[in-house]
């Protein structure tokens, strides 16, 4: 238990780590948590510094999701080793979930990030590549159809566990519950979004229109 504790710590730190900040500093110290909706995540820097700024900060979410899963599970801490008693299938999605749980609350920018839908799908490319190849193309039809990010962000993650749990049940239990978690907390980060769409406030997003 103590190696899934450390990775799993480990993997926090990884997600910690935000996009927008690190691309922000490079173009000379644009926070975009002080720009649009204050949120750190890939949509706010599309909508307030355009296409290749929101390429880069969505690169290096999505490498948060897909670095730690692919590499610590199998990592022998040295000191620690390999704990034969827990599951690889366990520490994959303890380190999946930590990963996008610094994105969403990050140590080093006082647990204010983004909501976790770039992380959390760098994860399912890599613990459920065949879910990822068919629910990220719905992600695509809902914006162009709607220009809501954030509900195809909710769109997909609900989707996801609906095509887990009709296809994959009971073999792929620890699969499904992961998946289950991660639309939740999903859910609950864009809980604003809801909130605005049900007002008819939402901002909607012209990705085929925004420069730069």
């Amino acid at each position: 238990m103590i190696e899934l504790g450390l990775k799993f710590t480990v993997a926090y730190l990884i997600g910690s780590i935000l996009g927008s900040l690190l691309v922000g500093q490079v173009q000379g110290g644009i926070d975009i948590r002080k720009l649009g909706s204050r949120n750190a995540g890939g949509t706010n820097a599309l909508r307030t510094q355009g296409k290749t700024f929101a390429f880069w900060v969505m690169l290096i979410d999505v490498g948060k999701g897909v670095l730690p899963v692919l590499v610590l599970p199998q990592l022998e801490i040295p000191g620690i080793g390999i704990d034969t008693q827990v599951s690889r299938e366990l520490v994959i999605f303890a380190v999946g979930f930590g990963a996008i749980l610094g994105h969403i609350y990050p140590l080093w920018h006082d647990f204010c990030g983004g909501k976790g839908g770039a992380t959390a799908a760098g994860v399912i490319c890599v613990v459920a590549p065949e879910v990822a190849f068919l629910v990220i193309p719905i992600w695509f039809v809902v914006v162009l159809v709607t220009r809501y990010v954030g509900l195809a962000t909710m769109s997909v993650v609900v989707g996801a566990s609906v095509y887990i749990g009709a296809t994959q049940l009971p073999q792929q239990i620890e699969l499904f519950v992961f998946s289950i978690m991660v639309a939740v907390l999903i859910l609950y980060t864009h809980r604003e979004n809801i909130k605005r769409m049900r007002q008819g406030t939402e901002s909607r997003t012209e990705i085929i229109r925004l420069g730069r």
